[in-house]
């Protein structure tokens, strides 16, 4: 009995031998199509928490496949941003000079239509006036132009239109000042980009009129950063970014409404540094509740960019149509910032031409920039010349 137990056994003991060797025959399952994934909290090596994405070589062409076999398409890249190109200033005049003869007509034919007349009296010098008056050159400029054509007209003694209009032309030119300059600083200063403050009240198109000169300057292939330090209206800072991200321009911001400007101001300057920008436009707020607090504030925005480089140059925005409410603005900032241009914007329309003479004779600063309607390349650089003659222009 004892003689089969241990027979039965062995023959146990045999099977289950046989049954271990098949199963160390079977194939291995295959490993898995895709890559491995370490759990976050899973160390690494060296220590670090971060996910580890891990490929068996043997597999690596089947990254590319579904389940089922099936290539996967890979995904489609994102389409590059087309950047505008802006035009250049040469046709930009050529537009602008058609608009104002259009929208300035009256002025010309008005003064051409007086002075040709076959006498001129008293009462002809007095509507010359009031034509000038009308146009908003101002009263010492329309006092001051009119002596000089009564002392032409009396001395020539001519009432040819063509020969009125070339007596008028020098009259208006001497009185727009071509000698004035009215350049822009918009070249790098040594190691550092140019910089430039814009200013204005609210409501001239202040922030609108900088993403334009943006356009005008790379238009130039300037490099340009943009500085949105009107950081008390919520939407200058996202207008401003949209301007410059059409043309390429970076827009230094800050995402917190009410920030201080003058740190955004500093910002943009460093920005503009690190970038070897030509150029940096820095857009302040256009608050003009008093004196005083735009002094303070306009003020600490120059000092803080200062610790930096010295502010180039200084834009003050107005709106031509405003007239002498216009020039009440100018004064005041004037009296806070050393202006050292004038944008003139909405000078199409309702605007007179004469308000450009009132302008500089007041502040004594050039028109150095106009802006002849709302396209995004209605904003050109000012010559006393073409102004004069899309005036006059028949």
């Amino acid at each position: 009995m004892e003689i089969v137990l241990i027979i039965a056994v062995v023959i146990a003991l045999a099977v289950g031998l046989a049954l271990v060797g098949l199963l160390d025959r079977r194939p291995a399952p295959p490993k898995h199509a895709y890559p491995e994934v370490r759990d976050a909290d899973d160390p690494e090596p060296g220590g670090s928490h971060a996910a580890v994405l891990e490929q068996d070589p043997d597999t690596a062409a089947a990254v590319d496949q579904d389940v089922d076999g099936t290539p996967v398409e890979e995904e489609a890249a994102e389409p590059q941003v087309q950047l505008e190109r802006p035009e250049a200033a040469g046709t930009r005049l050529q537009r602008l000079r058609a608009r104002l003869l259009k929208s300035n007509n009256v002025f010309g034919k008005g003064l051409l239509a007086l002075l040709s007349r076959d006498t001129i009296d008293e009462e002809v010098w007095d509507e010359v006036e009031e034509t000038l008056l009308m146009a908003d050159l101002g009263t010492e400029p329309t006092l001051e132009l009119v002596e000089r054509l009564r002392d032409r007209v009396r001395v020539e003694g001519t009432q040819d239109a063509d020969q009125v209009r070339a007596m008028l032309r020098e009259e208006l030119l001497t009185m727009v000042d071509p000698s004035m300059d009215r350049r822009l600083e918009a070249s790098r200063k040594g190691d550092r980009p140019a910089i430039t403050m814009v200013v204005g009240v609210n409501g001239v198109g202040k922030t609108t009129t900088v993403g334009k000169l943006a356009r005008v300057l790379v238009a130039e292939d300037r490099r340009v950063v943009l500085g949105a330090a009107d950081t008390f209206r919520a939407a200058a800072a996202e207008q401003l970014a949209t301007w410059g991200a059409r043309v390429g321009v970076d827009t230094v911001r800050s995402e917190k409404e009410g920030a201080d400007p003058a740190s955004v101001a500093f910002e943009a300057v460093d920005e503009g540094i690190r970038q070897e920008a030509d150029v940096v436009l820095v857009d302040t707020a256009g608050r003009l509740q008093n004196k005083a607090n735009l002094m303070d504030e306009l003020g600490k925005i120059k000092r803080v960019i200062e610790k930096r480089g010295e502010v180039d140059e200084v834009l003050l925005v107005l709106d031509a149509t405003t007239g002498q409410n216009g020039l009440n603005q100018a004064k005041v900032f004037a009296e806070v910032v050393d202006v050292t241009g004038i944008v003139l914007t909405k000078l199409d329309g309702t605007a007179k031409g004469g308000i450009v003479v009132a302008i500089q004779r007041e502040l004594g600063v050039p028109v150095k920039l106009v802006g002849l309607g709302e396209g995004p390349d209605d904003l050109a650089p000012f010559t006393a010349e073409g102004f004069v003659d899309a005036l006059l222009a028949e």
